[in-house]
């Protein structure tokens, strides 16, 4: 029994150096190429040789029983038919059993045989199972069942017999044991780095999605510049930041007619793609609707209706809609569950005061109605989404709206491009290095009138 205990702990070292090898060329760049190389020449040639190394330091490093060296040498050519089929196997197992017939002993020739026929085996058996080092609990069974065959060849070859039998008898239960253990590990190993590769992969097939996600989300927001709305009553400038690659919030400027231009932003619920695909539809729709109906209010009501039809996924969006005249500085608007604008007069902030209706999508059939409002010259509306109010530090404390209209104060006669800097500077000094978790819109116009 005591020496029992000896043979496990001398096989397990010499294990453990090979796993620890298999882990490390497995968490390289070499499994990869190599199992990018599967089924051709090269790939092998390499994964017979290999196993033939691995072969190589299992005799070297094994031990002496009665002129028999114990060892794990199998693995190696075990590994190599399993992964490369029967000519990688037969590889491996000539290139472990012949070195292991240099170093002599009674079993040399035995072991010869058994190594290659081992291989061979294990290269049928991947040929006609596949997946087969997908399956840990096969590979661990087909393991003893190698180590039982090994074992058989040495009392079939070995003479005398009794010599052979009191080898076999001692070694039989850590050799068997140990050998079949380290393929099975070995095989978790490489599915572990072959999983941890695909997942790689995914991940940046996933990542380069999003950002051309991105690109197409933010495509489909309005280009402000001097050139557009191209009106002297007018300036606008936008910005939005999504926490995620792509978000749910948005804004639009466009004209219905000469004089009358449309403001919108929008904060849909949740965040990522179902939020950004959910956007790209609120913002279409909701154009389309305002267009062709000549009342806000009824323009907004039909986008409900619209956004609830098959709305299987029950996400739901905030809207403020704004119809403003260029000319005459008439504001009329109507809010659907969404924050309150900033009307900046005369270097005051203040929220504009409107009866707000329930969110687009939530339910169909929703009354929504109109505020109006006739804007001054210089007159500055700054709209937002939640993102900006509930941004929040790691002490959990929100930017909340009495530092929005401090911050709206402070910047009251800048221009709209850079009020919505400093309040992205504003919002930064107070969060400072907290991660943000909900997209951040603003919107911010501002009439002149014209004589």
């Amino acid at each position: 029994m005591e020496n029992m205990y000896v043979f496990f702990s001398r096989l397990i070292g010499t294990l453990a150096v090979i796993l620890l090898i298999s882990a490390f060329i497995g968490s390289t760049q070499l499994l990869k190429k190599l199992i990018e190389a599967r089924k051709t020449w090269k790939f092998v040639l390499i994964v017979g040789l290999a196993g033939g190394l691995f072969g190589i330091y299992g005799n070297i490093s094994g031990f002496d029983l009665n002129s028999a060296v114990i060892s794990v040498r199998d693995i190696g050519p075990m590994m190599s038919g399993l992964m490369g089929g029967p000519v990688s196997g037969l590889l491996a197992g000539a290139i472990a059993g012949f070195q292991r017939l240099s170093m002599g002993g009674i079993t040399a020739q035995a072991c010869v045989v058994a190594t290659c026929i081992i291989g061979l085996i294990c290269g049928i058996i991947s040929v006609s199972v596949p997946d087969i080092l997908k399956r840990s609990g096969w590979v661990l069974l087909i393991g003893a069942v190698m180590e039982s065959l090994h074992l058989g060849i040495v009392l079939l070859m070995v003479t005398p017999f009794s010599t052979a039998w009191g080898i076999v008898r001692q070694i039989a239960i850590p050799f068997v044991t140990v050998n079949a253990a380290g393929i099975a590990l070995m095989t978790v190993i490489m599915h572990f780095f072959d999983n941890q590769r695909q997942l790689t992969l995914e991940r940046e097939r996933m990542k380069s999605e999003l950002e051309v996600a991105n690109v197409i989300q933010n495509s489909l927001l309005p280009a402000l510049s001097d050139r557009y709305p191209g009106r002297p009553e007018l300036k606008v400038s936008a910005s939005m930041e999504a926490a995620k690659t792509v978000g749910g919030d948005f804004y639009d400027v466009f004209f219905i007619d000469d004089d009358q231009i449309v403001f919108l932003i929008g904060d849909v619920s949740g965040k990522g793609v179902p939020a950004a695909l959910f956007m790209a539809c609120s913002k279409v729709i909701l154009q389309n609707c305002v267009r062709i109906t000549p009342d806000l209010a009824e323009g907004v009501a039909l986008a409900n209706d619209v956004l609830c039809r098959g709305n299987d996924a029950e996400m739901f969006v905030t809207v403020w809609a704004g119809v403003l005249n260029i000319r005459n500085g008439e504001l009329i608007y109507v809010s659907a569950g969404h924050n309150p604008p900033v009307l900046v007069r005369d270097g005051v902030p203040e929220f504009m005061k409107a009866k707000s209706g329930f969110v687009l999508g939530g339910m169909e059939n929703m009354a929504y109605s109109e505020t109006g409002l006739r804007l001054k010259d210089g007159d500055k509306i700054f709209l937002y989404t939640d993102g900006v109010t509930e941004a929040v530090t790691k002490d959990n404390e929100s930017f909340g709206n009495d530092r929005l209209l401090e911050c709206l104060k402070d910047c009251a006669e800048e221009s709209p491009g850079k009020t919505i800097e400093k309040v992205k500077s504003s919002l930064n000094g107070f969060v400072r290095d907290n991660e943000q978790f909900d997209d951040i819109t603003m919107l911010c116009f501002e009439w002149h009138r014209q004589a």
